[in-house]
C-alpha cells in the first residue's frame, strides 16, 4: 500500500464557530470531490460526547497528490478561514506500509 495520509484534530471555539466552520469544511469538500482525483479518501468526523471536536482523515495517492492538493484555490481558502474558528488543531502524518483500501490492497 502506498500513498500519504493525515489525521487532523480540529477544536472549535463554540457552537457558533462550529456551524461556521462546518459549512466551510462543506463547500471545501465538495470542490475536493469535484477536483482532486489524487485524493482518494477525504472523510470529516464529529466525535461522540466532544460537539467542538472534529476530526478529518485524508488520504492521497502519493506525496505530488499531497502537494497539488495544498495548492488547490478551495483548499487555500479552507486553510486561511479556519483559524478564526478554533482553538486548538494537531496534525498527525501516516504512511501505511500494508493493509486495505478501497482499491482492495
Amino acid at each position: 500500500m502506498s500513498g500519504v495520509g493525515l489525521v487532523v484534530r480540529f477544536e472549535l471555539r463554540d457552537e457558533d464557530a462550529a456551524t461556521r466552520f462546518d459549512a466551510l469544511t462543506e463547500a471545501t469538500v465538495a470542490a475536493i470531490r469535484r477536483t482532486e482525483p489524487g485524493t482518494l479518501v477525504y472523510l470529516v468526523h464529529r466525535v461522540p460526547h466532544e460537539p467542538l471536536m472534529r476530526v478529518f482523515y485524508e488520504w492521497y495517492a502519493d506525496r505530488p497528490a499531497f502537494d497539488a492538493h495544498e495548492r488547490q484555490p478551495h483548499v487555500r481558502t479552507f486553510l486561511r478561514q479556519r483559524d478564526a474558528y478554533l482553538t486548538n488543531l494537531e496534525v498527525t502524518f501516516l504512511l501505511a506500509p500494508y493493509g486495505k483500501g478501497p482499491g482492495g490492497d
